[in-house]
């Protein structure tokens, strides 16, 4: 897993509780995320409103349960950034 990935995942995680919510995900992308594109922690095409973050958070909650692991969350942005 990429060293991007736990970035981006530790930047999302607003509580620093070592898991991303749906919310935690949507408000940290739309407070951080034109910062993170110009760090080039995250690509400025992978930002997105309110739906593409929910669809990101879908796509890693692999359980269902309504919360990200960082395992979880590496293994769909390295796949989906192309890290």
């Amino acid at each position: 897993m990429s060293d991007k990935a736990r970035t981006l995942f530790d930047a999302l995680d607003l509580d620093q509780d070592g898991t991303l919510t749906r919310i935690e995900v949507i408000e940290a992308l739309r407070a951080k995320g034109p910062t993170l594109a110009a760090q080039g922690v995250i690509p400025a095409w992978g930002l997105g409103g309110v739906d593409d973050s929910s669809a990101l958070f879908d796509a890693a909650d692999a359980n269902g349960d309504r919360v990200l692991t960082f395992e979880e969350f590496a293994a769909v942005v390295d796949r989906r950034f192309g890290w």
